[in-house]
């Protein structure tokens, strides 16, 4: 168990050893001051609040941009665009005796947008940085059917959506990896204040054929904690 933990232990020293590395290595090539970037981060969505007791984590992605607005790329101008899907329900119907088969996938999703200011708090290879924003969340629950032919759902229907405003506060660090490309670490707060929306379980298939929804209404804060790359533009 001893020498375990001690391979373990010296594993970890090598890997945090080759990142500073890595980072030391890219200071030199880094390009400081001011300039315009992408952003693409896989997001895991944490619900918080009255929605963790009624969803599980999401996952999803994030595309953003900042833009430069002083002179020395400290303030930025920020804007995100994704998406985070909280809930998969998977029902297999099969006809003439099973000789064709599809699958009914219902998903409950957030889509959001927002746009606001960004602070970095350094410009070398180490880059803290928080953000505020402002924006629009949707909260969609959408069913389709696959056929299994390989072409994916060929038939789609939004089943309940409630769009709200939403309110974003976040921070993070980027760490340099060469002369245009960041590593990105990230949390951000999600407040959506009052919403209606749809979890696993809650649309019924009645045996005439109708269907009952069973909508929730609470808050719906949301704790979102990303990784990603930031890739500054010439």
């Amino acid at each position: 168990m001893r020498r375990d933990r001690g391979r373990i232990g010296l594993g970890a020293v090598m890997v945090v050893g080759m990142a500073l590395a890595s980072v030391g290595e890219a200071s030199a090539q880094y390009e400081r001051g001011p300039g315009a970037a992408l952003h693409v981060n896989f997001v895991v969505a944490d619900a918080v609040g009255e929605l963790g007791y009624a969803v599980d984590k999401g996952y999803g992605l994030e595309l953003g941009a900042g833009l430069p607005i002083g002179a020395d790329g400290h303030l930025r101008l920020r804007g995100d665009l994704g998406f985070s899907v909280y809930g998969l329900e998977h029902i297999d119907y099969c006809a003439y005796g099973c000789r064709v088969s599809s699958t009914l996938t219902t998903a409950n999703s957030i889509v959001y947008g927002a746009l606001g200011p960004e602070v970095v708090l350094g410009t070398g290879p180490i880059q803290p940085y928080v953000h505020g924003s402002a924006g629009i969340s949707w909260f969609v629950t959408s069913s389709s059917v696959d056929d299994h032919d390989g072409f994916g759902p060929y038939l789609e229907t939004t089943n309940y959506s409630d769009t709200v405003f939403s309110w974003r506060v976040g921070g993070g660090l980027r760490f340099a990896m060469g002369r245009r490309v960041a590593l990105d670490l990230g949390v951000t707060h999600h407040d959506h204040g009052l919403t209606r929306y749809l979890t696993q379980g809650d649309i019924v298939d009645n045996p005439d054929g109708t269907v009952t929804m069973f909508p929730n209404q609470s808050e719906a804060d949301l704790l979102s904690f990303k990784v990603g790359l930031a890739i500054r533009l010439r």
